[in-house]
This record gives C-alpha cells, structure tokens and sequence, in this order.
C-alpha cells in the first residue's frame, strides 16, 4: 500500500492528495497514478483540475479511453448539477413528465429566489401526488421508498448518456448497483436501469448530495451522512446517499438491487 492510499484509509484525502502529487512528479508517465489522481480530485470536488488528469491518462494508456469518455461526461454534469440546486437551472426528467414532478422542480426554482414557504407547498403537493412505489431491496420487502433528502424524495439522480436527468423510481422495474471497488465509486456508483415501459440502459448515480460539504474528510469519502434542517421539518443531505422506507434508511454503497412492483 502507497503512503497516499494509506492516507485515504485514514480518511485525510489532503494529505493523500499531497503524497499522490508528488509520485505523479516523479513518474508523470504512469498513467495508473494519473487515473488515481483524477479520482481523488473528484473526491475534493476539484473537477478542472480532476479532468486535466482524466484528459492525460487517456493520452498515455488507450485502454482508458472508455473510462476517460464516460467520467469526462460525469465531470461536465457536476457543474450542472450544483446549478440545479442552487435553482439556476433545470434537469432533465427522463420519461414523460408528470404533473408531481412539475411541481417538485418548481420548488426548487422557488429555493432559489428564497422563497420558502412557496417551495415548501409546492413540495408538500407534490409527495401527495407522487405514486408510492413498493418493492424490495436486496429481497427485503418495502411499501414505498424514496430518496431521503426532501429535495429529491420520489426522484432519482442520474447521469445517463452523458446527461444529468432526475427519474422518478415509479418509472422503474430494477435498479441494479455495482459494488464499489474503485474511489471513483465514492463519487458515482455506476448502475443499471430497467424501466416498466421495457427500455433499460447504464447510468452512473451521484454518490454524495450536490451541496455536500467536501472540506469534512468522512463526507467527501461517502463514509456518512449527515443532515442540515435549514427550516423546521426540512430535511437535506450531507455525504452518501441514503433511500428512506417505512422500515428504515437503506447507504447506496450498501445496496445492489432494488425491485419495484409494477403497479403504480
């Protein structure tokens, strides 16, 4: 083990960071240190500087050069992303839009101009119209899951075909994750989507929430979560990802297959 890995075990990616920059000067034609360094940078949230070194790993190991292509699109929707929920901008929603979901995306643009109690009614219509989806996951029953930050709630991130959409679950069959193996994985978990209308396709799911506070070495690592009340009752996420359900809160990291009845 590199002294930069062992700085990742003992949660100081700064350090890590430092001790990786100086193995790259001193071997800059490794591209396995550059894939590495691209993958920590994400981690601190430091995207220029994280596709720099996507771009040169790609130059000197062609074998990458699928990697490169799909996380150079992931680098490119994380600059959308943090204007999403900042209310600048809009995601896509994947499917057919319904009229909850209209009313979710709003409240978010309402955020954005400070206006509270107008973001709050809107979401509130919003999780009365929104279907419950019941299934399973990892073949322990649920009645509805939903995303537990109330941004999101019936929604899912995802970067798909190198797009930043948000898709509701009830549009979902299967939700397949792969298990994280690499550091990259701390930043999108890469997944694969089937659809109740009979379409599926890959995507890669945000591991962390948008507004995750990087400077805090568990959260930047996907080790916790942790959550900001900015008014009473409303709940937004710090660090990994978590699904609510009746039963209890389910880590993404944890996960590898949720299953969605066909109704709804």
């Amino acid at each position: 083990m590199s002294a930069a890995e062992q700085a990742l075990r003992d949660a100081d990616p700064e350090l890590a960071l430092r001790l990786l920059q100086d193995q790259v000067r001193s071997n800059p034609g490794d591209a396995k240190l550059r894939v590495f360094l691209f993958q920590l940078l994400c981690v601190l949230g430091r995207w220029d500087r994280a596709l720099t070194q996507l771009n040169v790993a790609g130059e000197l190991d062609a074998s990458t050069l699928a990697m490169v292509q799909t996380y150079r699109e992931a680098l490119q929707c994380e600059r959308l992303r943090m204007q999403v929920f900042t209310g600048e901008k809009l995601p896509m929603l994947f499917g057919e839009p319904e009229p909850w979901t209209a009313l979710l995306l709003e409240a978010l643009l309402r955020e954005g101009r400070s206006e509270a109690e107008a973001a709050q009614t809107l979401r509130a219509q919003a999780f009365e119209q929104a279907p419950a989806c019941a299934g399973s996951a990892d073949g322990q029953a649920f009645e509805w899951l939903a995303d537990a930050d109330m941004r999101l709630g019936p929604l899912l991130e995802a970067v798909i075909n190198g797009r930043y959409y948000w898709v509701p679950f009830s549009h979902l069959s299967v939700l397949r994750l792969e298990a994280p193996v690499d550091l990259r994985d701390k930043v999108w978990v890469p997944a694969q989507m089937m659809f109740k209308n009979g379409g599926e396709t890959v995507a890669l799911i945000p591991t962390r929430y948008a507004d995750t506070d990087l400077g805090v070495a568990e959260l930047a690592l996907a080790r916790r979560t942790e959550w900001r009340e900015p008014r009473p009752g409303f709940f937004t996420g710090q660090g990994q990802r978590l699904f609510a359900t009746e039963a209890g809160d389910l880590a993404l990291l944890d996960l590898r297959e949720i299953s969605f009845s066909d109704e709804a």
